[in-house]
């Protein structure tokens, strides 16, 4: 749901500030696309899609960020990236999967979780 996205996408950016990170904006938005979070770390500038479930029922909420989801952050990425102060940097795509259990919440990040092909 809309509310468990926000959420978790709330939870996501304070992860990554607690880790050092800087959010540079959230719900970057292109006509045919979005990025839910685009931090900066170490010169590094990070797009992060946030995948957050309450159960595994449909699988790791990793699996739910597909091949044409991966092609529109991309796209998205590289109009932002055209951005004189970010042109010359380098970049990667994380995601961020966020399980919300009976009173626990788990993080994980995985890094380079995928790269721009060809």
């Amino acid at each position: 749901t809309k509310a468990l996205g926000v959420n978790g996408e709330e939870i996501a950016a304070r992860y990554l500030e607690a880790a050092g990170y800087r959010i540079v904006e959230r719900n970057y938005r292109i006509r045919a696309a979005e990025i839910d979070l685009i931090a900066e770390r170490d010169g590094v500038i990070v797009f992060v899609e946030v995948k957050t479930r309450l159960s595994m029922k449909y699988g790791r909420p990793s699996e739910a960020v597909t091949l044409n989801k991966q092609r529109k952050i991309i796209m998205a990425a590289s109009v932002f990236m055209q951005q004189e102060e970010y042109a010359q940097r380098a970049c990667r795509f994380d995601v961020i999967e966020i399980m919300i259990g009976s009173g626990d919440c788990r993080i994980n990040q995985i890094e380079n979780a995928f790269e721009v092909s060809g």
